[in-house]
């Protein structure tokens, strides 16, 4: 059974971090990446950054970078972190990881409302909540 349950969001005030975990288990890709959307009420999906099952490549999506870190834990290559520091309001949003190959999770980064429907399995997502 394909499981990915992410945690670490809340509440947290602008400037402050978060970090969120993804653990998937289940699945059998052989070559996969792992992704992190989001989504803000009323707002579309949107790409925010991935990481590659092969050799550890990233991406961020533009409004993320130099905030955002994402890796992978040493042990388990299936359990991705996202490291969010400098939130901004503007952050706020339900973050879902979701699990793909390569090639459709970088499409996905770009064109979400294109191409996120192609990723295999999605979690249920965390909520992360910047406010003041």
């Amino acid at each position: 059974q394909v499981q990915l349950v992410e945690s670490g969001g809340g509440l947290v005030q602008p400037g402050g971090s978060l970090r969120l975990s993804c653990a998937a288990s289940g699945f059998t890709l052989d070559y996969y990446a792992i992704g992190w959307f989001r989504q803000a009420p009323g707002k579309e999906r949107e790409g925010v950054s991935c990481i590659s099952s092969s050799d550890g490549t990233t991406y961020y999506v533009d409004s993320v970078k130099g905030r955002f870190t994402i890796s992978r834990d040493n042990a388990n290559k299936n359990t991705v972190y996202l490291q969010m520091n400098s939130l901004k309001p503007e952050d706020t949003a339900v973050y879902y990881c979701a699990v793909g190959d390569p090639l459709t999770t970088a499409q996905a980064m770009g064109a979400p409302d294109q191409f996120s429907d192609g990723m295999d399995y999605w979690g249920k997502g965390t909520l992360v909540t910047v406010s003041s």
